[in-house]
Order: C-alpha cells, then structure tokens, then sequence
C-alpha cells in the first residue's frame, strides 16, 4: 500500500510548480487528474526539449504517473463536468490568476459549499491580496525580485540566476506541504481550508540565513561564489588537472585540512583554531588553499581528505553525478514505458519508505486519456460522451 492511496487531486495547474507537486503524490499514491486544455493541454507539452516522436521531455519531468482529461473550462458544461470532480476530490490545486477561478465559477467559495471537506490550493505568483497580485511571473523573475539572484554568482561578476527554476521547484514543494498541511488538519477539523501560497512568498522564506544576516548584523548580503558567508573554509577550489573540488570543514575539520594541504603554518597559527578566527583571516586562509590545492590532482586530494574525515565533495556536472555508482546504487534513474516515446529515463522520488510501498516511476498522460473514462466515472452514458465531443467540451 502506498501512503496517499485514496486521496484524490482534481489537478488545474499548468507548467512547472504545481505539476511537479502533484506528480510526487501522484507517486506516492494519489489519484492525480490532471485538467488540460482540449487539443493543446498544458503549454508545456509544447517545450522543448522534443523527442524524435514529436512528445515534450520537459512535460514527462513533472506529469508522472496521472490521468489527463481535456476540459474547456469556458464552457457551462466544461465547468459543471469540472465542479462533479471537485465534489469527489480531496484536493484541489490552480495556479491561475486571483479572480480567474471565480469567473469560470471554480474558486473555493463555491466549491466548497459542494464540499466542505475540500482542500484547495491556490498558488500564484503574487499571493490573492497585496499590491502586486494581478502581475505576472515567471521562474527568474521571482528569482531577481525575492534577491536570490543578487545572492548567486561571484562577487566580481553579474548577477546570475541559479541553474535549475529554483524558484518554480521550490514551490512546488511547498504546494505538497500545503496540501498535506490541509489534509491532516482535515483529519483533526472535518473541514478543508484554502491556502493562499504565494510563489514571492515562497521565495522570500527561504532566504533564511541571508535575511538572518541583515537582521542580527544589519548587513546586506553580497554574491559570495562558493565561499560560505559564515564559514571558513568552505568553498570550490580549483585542482591542477583542472577540475574543482568542494571543501567545507568546520573547526573539528581545520588540523585535518591543514596536515592533507600541508599548510603547517596555518595549522600552528592559535588566531585560526576557531571560525571566527579565519573568517576575519579569510583572504590569508583562501589565498595559500587555493595555492597548495592547485598544485594537486582532484582524485587524489579528495580521496586524501575524505581519509582524513574531511568532508569534500567533487564539483560534477549532471552527467557524472547520474553516473556515479553511489546513484546507481541507490537507483536514483529508472525507467517508464511511455506508448510513443518507448522506454524513456527518470529521476526516482527520493523517499525511500519502510513500512509503506514505495514510490514508482508512472508514466505521464498522453492529451486526454483519461477523458472518457472519467465522464464514465461521473455517471455519463455513451451518448453523453459523444455529445461532450461534438460541442467541443472536452
């Protein structure tokens, strides 16, 4: 048995946040059903990058393992075939504008009045109030205005933003904890609940340490490349074959760092024992790591550290790290059948679950495969279905 067996997700979300959400409790054993547009579907299943077979690897990343009905929501039927679902789901999830969802008659007031027990997750750019909440966005813009942009890169270089849609991913995790958030508050409340969740907000959140910064130091933080604002060492370091090393060591770790590198008058200095100490010493201590680590091979130094108990980690690109036999161990790649695309690779949920069945790579929807099962499901005679199809409904 997996652990969300039973829950239902009437899915309207599009993209990148809310997809990648449901797809991991699709995976975890939610029944997703995901709403898409008659004949184009989620935009992204026009993203590249594009298989031979003309199908969107970019929409299999992040709508595994659901169902896919076409609904045009513009239509009374559209939106009366789509308020029977949320009567029979558990949870809903849209990330359309504040107010689109009232107009098409979706949104959680009347919803809810059908089913009280509904979770509803609202996720938007901006939030459903503030002054900003008719604006729209994307991943990047998110990143410059929350200030993780100014915060990534090196301090002599522009502003960069992270290499994935960090801004997108992350909030698509906090979808799933809003939705499990309501559904255990279900469990103590018998009501549902809506979550207003705010891609700005989400971001701003995670600033953490940064913010942490600016309100004991009253300091704004700058782009620090890989150092640590807080640590010393901590930091990628470039070897003489070329390629970098990462190495983070705390004040257990300095003797250790100094012996490997043999820096022995680092190691004998009492001013640098601590972190405090070589934080104010950082230019010192970076300049002659990066000399002594500079003239050693990377696959030498970092197995030499790592004997010490120094924790030092490669800088890999994504093929070697999915490559890397400790990955394949754990088989963090594995495999779907997809009906035109064959045998296609994946990226596994990465909980690993005792006592429940674990997660498994499914396969993502082909536009409306679910359609006529579904209305089958609500109750509809053959003639019904066909009639839905005529008018253009689904």
């Amino acid at each position: 048995m997996k652990p969300l067996a039973g829950i239902r997700i009437l899915d309207f979300s599009r993209v990148l946040a809310g997809p990648f959400a449901t797809q991991i409790l699709a995976e975890l054993g939610a029944e997703v059903t995901k709403v898409e547009r008659p004949r184009t579907g989620d935009e992204s299943r026009s993203f590249e990058p594009k298989l031979p077979g003309g199908e969107s690897a970019y929409f299999f990343t992040f709508n595994r393992a659901k169902r896919s009905i076409t609904l045009n929501l513009k239509s009374k039927r559209g939106q009366e075939i789509a308020s029977r679902l949320a009567a029979r789901a558990d949870v809903v999830v849209e990330n359309f504008l504040p107010g689109d969802m009232e107009k098409l008659g979706l949104d959680y007031a009347r919803l809810s009045a059908i089913n009280p027990r509904l979770v509803y997750v609202s996720n938007t750019g901006f939030g459903q109030t503030g002054p900003y909440r008719d604006r729209k966005g994307y991943d990047t813009i998110f990143q410059a205005l929350s200030g993780v942009m100014a915060l990534t890169g090196h301090p002599d270089a522009p502003p960069a933003k992270v290499g994935l849609p960090f801004a997108d991913l992350t909030s698509g995790l906090w979808i799933a904890v809003a939705i499990l958030t309501g559904l255990v508050g279900r469990q103590q409340s018998g009501r549902g609940c809506h979550v207003d969740l705010s891609m700005m907000d989400a971001q701003a959140s995670l600033l953490t340490l940064a913010a942490m910064r600016l309100f004991a130091l009253g300091e704004d933080p700058q782009r620090t490349g890989t150092e640590h604002m807080g640590r010393v060492p901590s930091a990628a370091f470039q070897c003489k074959d070329g390629d970098w090393l990462h190495i983070s060591g705390s004040d257990q770790h300095w003797g250790a760092i100094c012996r490997v590198l043999a820096l022995g008058e680092l190691g004998a200095d009492p001013a640098l024992a601590s972190n405090a100490g070589r934080i104010d010493a950082r230019d010192r201590v970076m300049t002659q790591m990066r000399k002594a680590i500079a003239a050693q091979e990377r696959a030498s130094l970092a197995e030499a550290l790592r004997a010490a108990d120094v924790p030092a980690g490669e800088v890999n690109s994504v093929r070697e790290i999915l490559a890397d036999p400790h990955m394949q161990a754990r088989g963090v790649v594995k495999h779907f059948q997809h009906p035109t695309a064959g045998s296609f690779p994946a990226l596994r949920n990465p909980l690993l679950l005792d006592g429940f069945d674990n997660p498994e790579i499914g396969t993502p929807p082909l536009l409306g495969a679910d359609t006529d099962a579904v209305l089958r499901e609500l109750g509809f005679e053959p003639a019904d279905i066909d009639q839905v199809h005529a008018e253009g409904v689904v």
